[in-house]
């Protein structure tokens, strides 16, 4: 694995269009995008504002241990640093709110959700990985270095 540019934030026209999920949300349409999206609502760590961004799930456990998402922007994204803050949010996956709890994962299980991901989506997990900075061959130990660099977050449902 080889760190080639780590992105910034996107801004202007790029930022525009990452941000354009979330209109199918507000549209009740949310669930076209299925399960591997979801729609996070959380609180601006400096205006207390309510604040909305569409995230790609990287794992998600049925049983009830949550949605894990990563950092793709690094420690950097606001909602990431938004849920430092204030820990507590909800999620819209589908049709479905729940409300959550973030939990910070350390490095070696960040490791190991990006080596789970790389294998289940190859390729995607591969241009994913581009498109934060790294540059990995497409093995497991590739995707696992490349997940030790990367900000993890689980959030927990309420029960």
């Amino acid at each position: 694995m080889k760190v080639t540019r780590r992105p910034d934030p996107p801004t202007g026209f790029r930022r525009a269009f990452f941000r354009a999920p979330i209109y199918l949300y507000r549209c009740h349409l949310g669930f076209l995008l299925g399960g591997r999206f979801l729609l996070l609502e959380h609180v601006g760590r400096k205006t207390g504002a309510r604040r909305q961004v569409v995230l790609e799930v990287v794992n998600h456990d049925a049983v009830g241990d949550g949605y894990v998402l990563a950092a793709g922007f690094g420690p950097k994204s606001d909602w990431y640093r938004n849920l430092r803050a204030q820990p507590n949010a909800t999620v819209q996956v589908g049709r479905r709110r729940l409300s959550v709890t973030a939990e910070f994962l350390d490095p070696d299980t960040g490791a190991e959700f990006m080596a789970h991901y790389g294998a289940e989506h190859p390729k995607l997990g591969t241009r994913l990985a581009g498109v934060m900075g790294f540059d990995v061959d497409g093995s497991a130990a590739d995707f696992r270095a490349a997940g030790r660099e990367i900000r993890f977050v689980r959030l927990r449902p309420h029960v």
